[in-house]
């Protein structure tokens, strides 16, 4: 029988599971080709230790699809953040994670290295007859690592460094704010964390639409958020469902776009290589790798900002300081009495158009916009309204009138609403 353990190495492989198998739920067990049969089984009961109770299965003539099925009403705490809290490390990691924090108990104690060693020779492990041996080299590498995460705190005095814990943050009074923070904001892991460090729990929140599975790319976000945080270009792989293999790219992160709608969230960048900016849905990014700094990074983001005057989702074709490439969009729609909503629906969610009144019962929306193919399932939602609509693309305007022709051949209906 196959063994597998719940602890990880390479988190990026246990997100490509998630993704393709149990978010996106298309490809089933035949469709996994790049290792053994076993290792995707392996895999599979990982993730189920985690999601079990979320999960479910269909059968279709190309085989079982498994997928994530989660009532949000019942949620309270997102369960993908599972895998981030199943780090794989050795027996001398742990070991010398807890004697260094039993000897650092208190911000009040320090200790050099060298005492921090003579310590732990003599009080940890002089009683093992095979102990295990941790050189200087390997103290100081951890306690660097800890420098870095905030957990310890390096202090010199004269030619000697000493290091302590770190004062700790009396959090007890923001419960709720962690737990909302955790459940709808980008890497909100961070404060499912802190909530575990707590052991705190609130049943504050719940939330009619919970976008539960952006949990899985929080490594990306929070290594492009720190790109963006230091001005630096990266190069990251993109998927694309058109190819077999990742495509590498040099990037500017400027931006994250998150829907309201859908809670997928967008990655705008702007790319040196060909002079442009473009989209990227962050679930197809990965291997996220900093580079140099840019001198460039605010007028790039200062350029999006002004673009996103024209930008009705994150469609953005033009190249900066370019010529832009604007499409106007237009349509009128027509309201009977007590159809008020009608009216307060197209001031509230125009974004970058104006609506104008024709008369009491007419109404035209128009907006100039870079890409009007992101305004076609919202202009879907007045139809049986709309009167008129003009589209400076007519390929656009077609493709919307096929849709709409095609949608009444499958109920039977012909040009006059007959059926």
């Amino acid at each position: 029988m196959s063994s597998y353990s719940e602890l990880i190495k390479n988190f990026e492989k246990i997100r490509a599971y998630m993704r393709d198998f149990y978010v996106y739920g298309f490809k089933s067990r035949d469709d996994y080709q790049s290792k053994s049969a076993r290792s995707y089984d392996d895999e599979r009961r990982r993730l189920e230790s985690w999601l079990g109770d979320h999960m479910s299965f269909v059968r279709t003539p190309e085989g079982k699809n498994v997928f994530i099925s989660i009532d949000s009403r019942t949620i309270r705490h997102n369960p993908f953040y599972h895998a981030w809290k199943a780090k794989s490390f050795t027996d001398g990691d742990v070991t010398l994670h807890f004697i260094l924090f039993d000897i650092l108990y208190d911000p009040s104690i320090k200790r050099t290295v060298s005492e921090l060693l003579k310590e732990i020779d003599e009080k940890y492990l002089s009683g093992f007859k095979e102990p295990m041996v941790f050189d200087e080299s390997t103290v100081r590498k951890k306690l660097k690592e800890y420098c870095e995460a905030g957990m310890v705190t390096a202090e010199k005095e004269g030619r000697r460094m000493y290091y302590r814990r770190t004062e700790g943050t009396d959090i007890s009074g923001l419960n709720d704010v962690l737990h909302y923070f955790s459940e709808v904001a980008p890497c909100g892991v961070i404060g499912s964390y802190i909530l575990d460090k707590e052991e705190a729990d609130t049943d504050a929140f719940t939330f009619k639409h919970h976008y539960m599975t952006g949990a899985i790319d929080s490594g990306v976000l929070a290594s492009l958020f720190t790109a963006m945080r230091e001005k630096r270009a990266v190069t990251v792989s993109n998927i694309s469902r058109r190819k077999d293999l990742p495509r590498r790219n040099r990037i500017i992160p400027l931006r994250v776009f998150i829907s309201v709608q859908s809670g997928r969230q967008h990655l705008l960048a702007y790319l040196p290589e060909y002079n442009h900016f473009q989209s990227y849905r962050v679930d197809y990014l990965s291997n996220v790798k900093p580079e140099e700094p840019t001198p460039r990074f605010d007028e790039l983001r200062a350029e999006l900002d002004r673009m996103q005057a024209k930008m009705w989702g994150v469609g953005c074709k033009r190249s900066p300081g370019g010529e832009e490439r604007l499409e106007h969009v237009e349509f009128t729609v027509r309201v009977e009495d007590n159809e008020e909503y009608i009216i307060r629906r197209l001031y509230r969610e125009k974004r970058v158009g104006t609506v104008e009144k024709l008369d009491e019962h007419t109404y035209r929306f128009l907006a100039e916009v870079y890409d009007p193919s992101e305004m076609i399932p919202w202009i879907r939602t007045f139809i049986c309204r709309i009167v008129q609509m003009n589209f400076s693309n007519r390929t656009q305007e077609n493709k919307f009138k096929e849709d709409l022709a095609e949608m009444y051949r499958l109920y039977g209906i012909d040009k006059e609403g007959e059926k």
